[in-house]
């Protein structure tokens, strides 16, 4: 009987602890590679993960609404998106803006995030910010219980998502605030 006990109780923290019922909470992304990203949030999509947009997700980080479905994100009253144009290194290493990169993003975003990004002046050197009732009009807000996860300590099954390593153009946060240079 013990031993049954302890083999239903495996099986239930199996089940639960699954990547697909996992949650992916962002809460401070400042961007980086944009193929990095679009290969991370693919793997996220494929895995069935829920994402949870619960702070700052600035610059390539913002492919989270391109490439993870709907019903699989939600945004906090703390979630910040950060959009400006792709830029890639010159030969001296200073940043230049870059067209192809910054028609790839406005190709993948939705449709109602483009138009929010139109209405605002396109892509652009200066990063333009979406968040509050703008980006609840847009996005599915996280039920109660996922924004209190971060205030009480009980992440549960909630990952943070790491940052990642490199690729070949980007959208980086090592911009920060900062205007694009060429």
């Amino acid at each position: 009987m013990r031993i049954s006990a302890v083999v239903l109780g495996i099986a239930l923290v199996a089940a639960f602890a699954s990547p697909s019922s996992a949650t992916v909470r962002i809460t401070h992304d400042a961007g980086g590679m944009i193929g990095t990203y679009v290969e991370r949030f693919e793997s996220l999509r494929h895995s069935g993960q829920k994402v949870i947009i619960d702070g700052p997700c600035l610059s390539a980080c913002t492919l989270v609404l391109a490439v993870v479905p709907r019903d699989h994100l939600c945004v906090t009253s703390r979630a910040r998106l950060g959009f400006h144009a792709a830029w890639r290194p010159a030969e001296s290493g200073r940043p230049i803006e870059s067209q192809g990169g910054t028609e790839l993003l406005m190709a993948m975003y939705p449709r109602e995030v483009r138009e929010w990004i139109v209405q605002h002046g396109g892509l652009t050197r200066h990063v333009m910010y979406l968040a509050g009732s703008e980006l609840a009009s847009m996005y599915p807000t996280c039920h109660p219980r996922d924004q209190s996860i971060v205030a009480s300590g009980d992440a549960g099954p909630t990952h943070a998502l790491a940052r990642p390593l490199a690729s070949n153009f980007a959208s980086s946060g090592r911009m920060g605030r900062r205007t694009l240079r060429p």
